[in-house]
């Protein structure tokens, strides 16, 4: 086959526009499904017993989904935590003895209670980082779930990417890893289980993994679980969502 110089000029900036056109809506697409992704945690009122597990060690605490926020308390000592997931970022604020403050920038790599959880985890601050780029479908346990890969802003995170995978049937978020700034794996979280209550349903347990980056292999892990509702009469029913506890 011969190509001719002036069609090669011709056809190229055609397949150019052609490619472009279609990573635009690529992108159109995965801001609608992070978007959903954003809305998904806050459902009707509720509020729930949970636990964070660690090497036999718990930290038991509250989850309450009200007023449009998500609030996190602890006790021993009093803590909580208030995420806020707007149409454009999210927010986090602390309330101690009475005061409500946002929390401070350089506590959001600290971590919750000791775990792998870090402030910035719960900020879910990468669902609203820009540019993200739809990478296709994949199973995630019995679900299928869309893959998603969201580059890092250039201010101060532990990520340089993370990639996420959305229930295309629920519109939650499934798994979810986070890449150092030379690309390497180094935090997973996983969905192991989920569970009805009130007719919604909502994670049971999350485990979350540190990797080493240069092993690829999880070196400490802390697991996440909702025990129920904080009411005695809830009703409770599970099911498996991939992955082993």
């Amino acid at each position: 086959m011969i190509w001719h110089g002036r069609a090669v000029k011709i056809c190229f900036p055609v397949l150019c526009l052609v490619l472009l056109v279609a990573t635009a809506r690529a992108d159109t697409e995965a801001e609608e499904i992070l978007k959903a992704a954003r809305t998904n945690p806050l459902g009707q009122p509720v509020v729930l017993s949970a636990q964070l597990r660690a090497n036999g060690h718990k930290v038991p605490f509250q989850i309450a989904v009200r007023d449009g926020k998500i609030s996190y308390l602890f006790e021993n000592p009093s803590q909580e935590i208030l995420l806020g997931l707007g149409e454009t970022s999210s927010t986090l604020e602390e309330r101690k003895g009475g005061k409500t403050q946002p929390l401070a920038p350089a506590r959001y790599d600290d971590s919750v209670r000791g775990g792998l959880l870090t402030y910035e985890d719960l900020a879910m601050r990468f669902l609203y980082w820009k540019n993200p780029k739809l990478l296709g479908e994949e199973k995630v346990g019995p679900s299928t779930a869309y893959k998603i890969e969201i580059p890092a802003p250039p201010t101060a995170t532990e990520y340089g990417v993370v990639r996420v995978w959305v229930d295309k049937n629920t519109g939650a978020l499934t798994k979810i890893e986070g890449y150092d700034r030379n690309g390497r794996l180094s935090k997973k979280f996983t969905v192991v289980s989920v569970q009805q209550i009130d007719g919604q349903w909502m994670l049971k347990s999350m485990s979350v993994e540190r990797v080493d980056p240069e092993t690829g292999k999880a070196v400490l892990r802390t697991y996440l679980d909702i025990l129920g509702k904080s009411s005695p009469s809830a009703a409770v029913s599970e099911r498996p969502a991939g992955g082993k506890q």
